[in-house]
C-alpha cells in the first residue's frame, strides 16, 4: 500500500475520547459542533463500539457525521499532545440541521494554535516597542506601562484623552469586562465598536420604528411566502441560513425571494432561477426604491389595513410618553424631530403620495431598475389573492443596506415592512440577518453627558472617534479584536494619522526598563503625540505589527470556556479544549489586569464563569437576558457556565424566561402569538412590553418617514463621474473578516485567493480595455474626509453641502491594487473588492463623511477610475485563482 498523506486521512477518535459541544466562531449563523479530543497514540476503530461516534465507519456524505480532513488538528491540551476532531454536530435539530457547514466552519479545526501550521505565529507574549521593534516583557511590567501612561493622560488630559476601540460580538465575558473598565470605571465618551467610529445602532430606521433588529427567529425566513432579501446574498455570508431555511423554503413551499442588491451572486441567481425576482438597483438608490414600491402597495389598496389599524401608532399614540426635555438620547430626538415622525399611518400615506422621489418612474430612473419590476416587486409583497388571503412576507436587511445611507434606507425598510402586515407574526417578521455573532454585554452605561458632539440643537450623540483621532485629541487608545485603520473608512489616511501621533513622533522608547519606557511615553503624550496598545490573536498589519507600543497576546475560542449568541438569540457555551499559546490570556483576564493595575476594584475573577455570572444582571430586560439561568444554576447547585454546557449545541434563545420552574427560551421578539401565563412573571424573570409587542410607549409600532434631501447632496457628489465606477465592497463565502484565518493560514484559500480581488462587468471591462487576469491600480482623487463639525445649530448644518461649504470637509487620494475578474456579476458601472485585504483595502476609497443623524459610515459607496497595470501571474496559470462568474448555479 502506498503511503498516504495525512492531509487525505483523519484519525478516529477513540471510544473514550472527551466529547465537548461548542459552535462556529465565525458568522452570525453559529452552527452547533462537537469536539472529539484524545491523547496522540491512541487511535479508535471503523465498528460502532470502538469510536467515539458509536457509528460504523465509513459514513456516507449525505447521512451526516462525515468527518473532513480539515476537521483535525492536533493540540496541547494540559501541556501534552492532543488529537481534536471539530465536527458539525450531526444530531443537532436547530440552526446547522442534521451538521451542514459552510466552508468557513468546517475547517475551523485549523484555526487552533499547532506550531506546525501557520498558525505559529500567534502571539505569545506582552511585547513593547523598542527602537522600532516589538521586545518580549512581563505581563506585570505590561501592566505597569499600561497603568502608569493612562493614568497620566486622564489626570492632565481628562477622560476624553483616553479611547478605546474594541469589538463588539465577541464573547460576554470579554465585551462585559472591556466595557465595565472603559465605560463603568474610566468613564470615557471616546468609545467606538469596531465596525464604526462611534457606538451608533447599526439599523436606528428599525429602532425608531419600534423594531429590535434582531427579533425574528431562522424559522421566519422559512415560513415566509415571500422573502426580501435587502444589502447581502446570504448563501455568501451566511450560508447555513441560505442552505437549511431560505433553500429548502423555496424548494418545499415555493417561496419566492426578492433579492436587492447590485451583485447577481450564487444565491441571487439561483433564487431568480426558481421564480424570484432580483432588483439589481445602483447603489446608494435603496431609499427611493423602496418609497416607489410602498407607493405601489399604497396606490393599489395592498396594505395590510386591519393589521395596521391594530398595530401601529395614531398621532396620539406617537406622541406618548416623552414628554418635556431635551430629547438627549438619539432615538428621542429623531422621532420627535418633524422631519421623521408621523402621525400615523394616514400622515405616512400622505406624505409618502407627496413625494417625487417616491414615483415608479423616479426611481426605476435612480436606482436602474426596470418600472415593471418595481411594481412586481410590490405584488409579491403584498397584492392579496383572489381568496382575499396575504402573503406572508418577512424582510431581511444587512450591510449593503445600512452601510451605505444608514438611516433613510433603514427607515424606508422598516415602514415597507410595516405596509405588509410584517414584524410580529411567524412568518412576517422585520430584521437582521446578522453578520458576526452577538456577544455583547455592556458593563457600563455610554457617557453621554461627556460627548462634545451634537446633532442640530442641543442633543448630544456619541463621539465620532475618528474625527476626534484626527483632530488631535487622544493621547491614549487601548484596541482590542479590530484591525481599526484597515476597518474604518478612508482607511490609509487613518494609518497615516496614526503612525504620524505615534512612530514619527521624536520619543521612541530604547531601553528595556520600565521607568524608562514611561517617562518617554509621557514625553510624547505631552508633545501631543499618542500611545496605542493592541490586543489580538495575531499580529495585525499595521495597527499591532508598525502601529503599537505595547502588544497583548489574546486567548480565543477554544482556549476558554466562553458564551455568546447567534442571530436569533441562541445562547450556547463554547468549550475550553486546548492551551492557549505560551502566555496569551483571555480579554477579560487582560482587562481585569489592567483595571487592578490603575486602581480599579471589582475584578478578582478567577475564571470566565466569575465573570460570566456576574454580567448577568447586565442582561436584565434586554433581548440576550440571560440571569433566568444563573439564578436556576445557583440554585441547583451549578456554575452558570455548568447550566448552559447542559443545553449543548442547542442552547437557549434568549431573553430566558422562567415559566413553572422551568427555563424557557423565546422564539422570536415582538411575538403576537406568544402566550404568557396569566400568574405573571416568576421569580427573577422579566417580561418586558416587547415580548409581544413593539418597543414604543403604547407598545404599536411607528411609520417613520425617509427624506431624501438627508441624503441626496452627498449621493449627487460621490456618484461617479466621467470615467468613475462604483467600487463597492463586502464578504465572500469562501473568506471571513480581515483574513486572519483563511487566505492568510490556510494554503488552500491562499491559493484561490492570493491577492485582493476586484469584479468588473464586461461592459465596463471591454470599454476599460481590461481582462480577467489584469493587475489594475484603482485611484480616487476625491474622497471626502470630514475633519470637523462635531456640532451645529439646526441638522441642516451637518448636511454634505454645508460641511463643505464651512469648511469641515477636506479632500484626499487614494489607490488600491488588484487583480481583475470580469465577469456579469455586479451590473454594469459597478465594480466590487474584498472589504478587508490587510494589504489592499478597499476601504482606502470610502469617504469619511457619516450619516449625520448616526455618524455611521457609508462603506458602500466608493468610486474609483479602474486602469489596467500590466498582466498578473494567474491570468494564464489556472493552478490559482480562478475568472469564473459566481452567479454560477
Amino acid at each position: 500500500m502506498s503511503k498516504i498523506n495525512r492531509i487525505d486521512t483523519v484519525p478516529i477518535p477513540p471510544k473514550d475520547a472527551d466529547v465537548l459541544t461548542t459552535c462556529c466562531d465565525y458568522c452570525i449563523v453559529g452552527c452547533g459542533y462537537k469536539i472529539y479530543r484524545w491523547p496522540l497514540g491512541k487511535r479508535g476503530g471503523i465498528k460502532a463500539n470502538r469510536n467515539a461516534f458509536g457509528k460504523d465507519l465509513p459514513i456516507e456524505l449525505d447521512k451526516g457525521g462525515w468527518v473532513a480532513p480539515n476537521m483535525h488538528n492536533v493540540v496541547s491540551y494540559k501541556g501534552k499532545p492532543h488529537h481534536v476532531v471539530v465536527a458539525p454536530d450531526a444530531d443537532i435539530k436547530v440552526v446547522n440541521k442534521g451538521g451542514d457547514h459552510s466552508i468557513r466552519g468546517g475547517a475551523i479545526a485549523q484555526k487552533c494554535y499547532s506550531p506546525g501550521t501557520p498558525t505559529r505565529d500567534r502571539l505569545k507574549h506582552p511585547q513593547v516597542r523598542l527602537n522600532g521593534q516589538l521586545r518580549r516583557i512581563s505581563w506585570d511590567d505590561a501592566a505597569e506601562i499600561f497603568a502608569a501612561v493612562s493614568k497620566y493622560v486622564i489626570k492632565k488630559y481628562g477622560v476624553h484623552a483616553w479611547a478605546q476601540k474594541m469589538y463588539s460580538y465577541q464573547y460576554f465575558e470579554n465585551t462585559y469586562a472591556l466595557t465595565k473598565f472603559a465605560l463603568r470605571n474610566i468613564g470615557t465618551p471616546a468609545f467606538a465598536w469596531h465596525d464604526n467610529p462611534t457606538v451608533a445602532p447599526s439599523v436606528p430606521g428599525l429602532r425608531d420604528a419600534g423594531i429590535e433588529k434582531f427579533s425574528a427567529s431562522y424559522e421566519d425566513w422559512y415560513l415566509a411566502d415571500t422573502l426580501v432579501i435587502a444589502g447581502t446574498d446570504p448563501f455568501e455570508t451566511k450560508t447555513i441560513i441560505w442552505n437549511e431555511w431560505i433553500m429548502k423554503a423555496i424548494a418545499e413551499h415555493q417561496q419566492k425571494v426578492i433579492c436587492i442588491n447590485p451583485r447577481k451572486t450564487t444565491g441571487v441567481a439561483f433564487a431568480e432561477e426558481k421564480g424570484g425576482l432580483h432588483l439589481q438597483l445602483t447603489p446608494g438608490t435603496a431609499t427611493p426604491l423602496f418609497m416607489a414600491i410602498a407607493r405601489v402597495i399604497l396606490e393599489n389598496g395592498w396594505e395590510d389595513r386591519e393589521w395596521i389599524n391594530k398595530n401601529t401608532n395614531t398621532k396620539w399614540e406617537t406622541d406618548s410618553g416623552f414628554g418635556q426635555g431635551t430629547r438627549n438620547t438619539d432615538w428621542q430626538w429623531r422621532t420627535t424631530w418633524d422631519k421623521l415622525q408621523t402621525k400615523g399611518f394616514e400622515d405616512y400615506k400622505n406624505w409618502i403620495l407627496s413625494q417625487k422621489e417616491s414615483k415608479v418612474e423616479f426611481a426605476a430612473k435612480l436606482s436602474g431598475i426596470d418600472a415593471d419590476d418595481i411594481v412586481y416587486a410590490a405584488e409579491l409583497m403584498a397584492k392579496p389573492r383572489e381568496d382575499g388571503s396575504r402573503p406572508k412576507t418577512s424582510f431581511g436587511l444587512e450591510k449593503g443596506i445600512y452601510w451605505s445611507n444608514n438611516y433613510t434606507n433603514t427607515s424606508s425598510y422598516a415602514s415597507l415592512g410595516l405596509l405588509c402586515g410584517a414584524g410580529n407574526r411567524p412568518g412576517q417578521m422585520i430584521s437582521r440577518f446578522g453578520g458576526h455573532q452577538r456577544g455583547g454585554v455592556k458593563g457600563g452605561k455610554y457617557p453621554i453627558g461627556k460627548s462634545p458632539e451634537k446633532f442640530g440643537g442641543r442633543r448630544r450623540k456619541p463621539l465620532d472617534l475618528d474625527r476626534w483621532v484626527q483632530a488631535g485629541n487622544v493621547r491614549f487608545a487601548y484596541v482590542v479584536g479590530t484591525t481599526w485603520t484597515g476597518a474604518m473608512a478612508a482607511s490609509g489616511e487613518l494609518t497615516d494619522i496614526l503612525l504620524g501621533h505615534t512612530r514619527r513622533n521624536p520619543h521612541q522608547p530604547n531601553e528595556k526598563d520600565t521607568g524608562h519606557i514611561i517617562d518617554v511615553l509621557r514625553k510624547r503624550v505631552d508633545s501631543g503625540g499618542m500611545v496605542v496598545v493592541h490586543q489580538d490573536i495575531y499580529p495585525r498589519t499595521p495597527i499591532g505589527t508598525e502601529i503599537a507600543d505595547l502588544v497583548l497576546p489574546a486567548a480565543t475560542w477554544g482556549e476558554c470556556d466562553f458564551s455568546r449568541a447567534n442571530g436569533e438569540r441562541r445562547i450556547r457555551l463554547y468549550s475550553k479544549f486546548y492551551d492557549p499559546p505560551g502566555e496569551a490570556q483571555p480579554d477579560w483576564w487582560i482587562a481585569a489586569k489592567m483595571a487592578k493595575a490603575m486602581g480599579f476594584s471589582g475584578y478578582d475573577w478567577k475564571d470566565s464563569n466569575d465573570v460570566f455570572e456576574e454580567a448577568a444582571r447586565f442582561t436584565r430586560g434586554g433581548v440576550l437576558n440571560y440571569q433566568p439561568l444563573v439564578k436556576m444554576a445557583k440554585r441547583k447547585g451549578l456554575k452558570g457556565h455548568e447550566l448552559l454546557r447542559s443545553y449543548g449545541t442547542t442552547g437557549i434563545q434568549g431573553p430566558i424566561r422562567l415559566e413553572s420552574g422551568e427555563l424557557v427560551g423565546t422564539k422570536r421578539i415582538h411575538d403576537s402569538t406568544l402566550k404568557l401565563p396569566e400568574t405573571g412573571p416568576e421569580k427573577e424573570t422579566v417580561w418586558p412590553k416587547w415580548l409581544t409587542s413593539f418597543i414604543s410607549q403604547s407598545g404599536k409600532a411607528n411609520f417613520i418617514k425617509s427624506p431624501w434631501y438627508l441624503f441626496e447632496d452627498f449621493f449627487n457628489f460621490i456618484k461617479p463621474k466621467g470615467d468613475e465606477l462604483w467600487v463597492i465592497n463586502g464578504r465572500i463565502n469562501e473568506i471571513w473578516q480581515s483574513t486572519f484565518d483563511d487566505v492568510e493560514r490556510r494554503p488552500y484559500i491562499t491559493q484561490r485567493f492570493p491577492e485582493n480581488f476586484i469584479e468588473i462587468n464586461p461592459v465596463d471591462a471591454e470599454r476599460l480595455g481590461i481582462e480577467s487576469g489584469d493587475y489594475v491600480k484603482v485611484t480616487n482623487d476625491r474622497i471626502p474626509v470630514q475633519v470637523s463639525g462635531f456640532y451645529g445649530r439646526d441638522v441642516d448644518d451637518l448636511l454634505f453641502d454645508n460641511l463643505r461649504k464651512n469648511g469641515h470637509i477636506k479632500f484626499i487620494s487614494a489607490e488600491v491594487k488588484a487583480v481583475a475578474m470580469v465577469m456579469e456579476v455586479p451590473k454594469e458601472g459597478v465594480s466590487f473588492m474584498y472589504f478587508l485585504n490587510p494589504y489592499q483595502p478597499a476601504n482606502k476609497l470610502v469617504p469619511r463623511v457619516p450619516d449625520p443623524l448616526t455618524n455611521n459610515y457609508r462603506y458602500k459607496l466608493a468610486v474609483g477610475k479602474i486602469e489596467k497595470i500590466g498582466e498578473s501571474p494567474y491570468k494564464h496559470d489556472f493552478s490559482t485563482m480562478t475568472f469564473k462568474s459566481r452567479a454560477i448555479i
